[in-house]
């Protein structure tokens, strides 16, 4: 039989605002790369293409957009970068990934519209590259507080950011089966947090020859197709 070839894992980063994960994003980074390993940083939403840019004007709070509009191009925007994140990893690049669809869900569900449906939410990301490893870094509220205020992006306020937690404990059940997501204790300092994270990515950054799964493509056709329309 022909040797299975070996690729590039596919880790990805969430969290709440105020939990570190951009700088613990950059410090797996620069590990990685001192470790001699092959490595890309993809930060969601990556507001440097055309779609991007929409979404940036949104977030900034200079243009307006409808809720259900905005959800799917946050989702397009992950789309659009789907085909060269699949290409580094085929070519043996891990790739890092600086939020992903699990934040899209939750930021969309957590607005608590009757069309806005958790399923409804995950339904346009059914399919896409599924990471081999999330990794959630759980802040509590009085130590978010404690890190500052939150900036002036919409979202960025403490009755939204605990109503995506709720959202995000949804995610971490159905997506968690004890190897592909992780709840990390992002209390501490950044320093324990930053070898947690490292102690966990290390039975993939070197590679897997495990085939790159896909979202949620264990779910029935007919859920897939009944929370596509509003």
């Amino acid at each position: 039989m022909p040797e299975r070839k070996q690729r590039g894992a596919f880790i990805v980063i969430e969290g709440l605002d105020r939990s570190g994960k951009s700088t613990q994003v950059s410090l797996l980074e620069k590990r990685c790369k001192d470790a001699g390993l092959p490595v890309r940083l993809v930060k969601f939403p990556d507001r440097t293409t055309p779609i991007g840019k929409l979404i940036d004007s949104y977030l900034r709070s200079d243009s307006e957009m409808d809720d259900h509009a905005i959800h799917l191009l946050f989702s397009a925007n992950r789309w659009e970068l789907a085909p060269s994140i699949i290409e580094s990893l085929n070519a043996g690049t891990t790739v890092i990934c600086d939020r992903y669809a699990f934040s899209g869900i939750a930021f969309s569900a957590a607005k608590n519209k009757p069309t806005m449906s958790y399923e409804w939410c995950r339904a346009p990301d059914i399919y896409l590259p599924a990471p081999d490893i999330t990794l959630f870094l759980d802040v509590s509220p009085e130590k978010a507080r404690e890190r500052g205020g939150y900036g002036a992006e919409r979202y960025e306020n403490a009755e939204m950011q605990e109503r995506v937690e709720h959202v995000f404990e949804r995610i971490g059940v159905e997506i968690g089966d004890g190897s592909r997501w992780f709840a990390v204790d992002a209390d501490r300092e950044k320093e324990a947090v930053a070898e947690e994270l490292w102690e966990r990515v290390q039975p993939y950054v070197k590679g897997t020859e495990k085939p790159l799964q896909r979202l949620w493509e264990d779910l029935d056709e007919r859920v897939r197709n009944s929370h596509l329309y509003i």
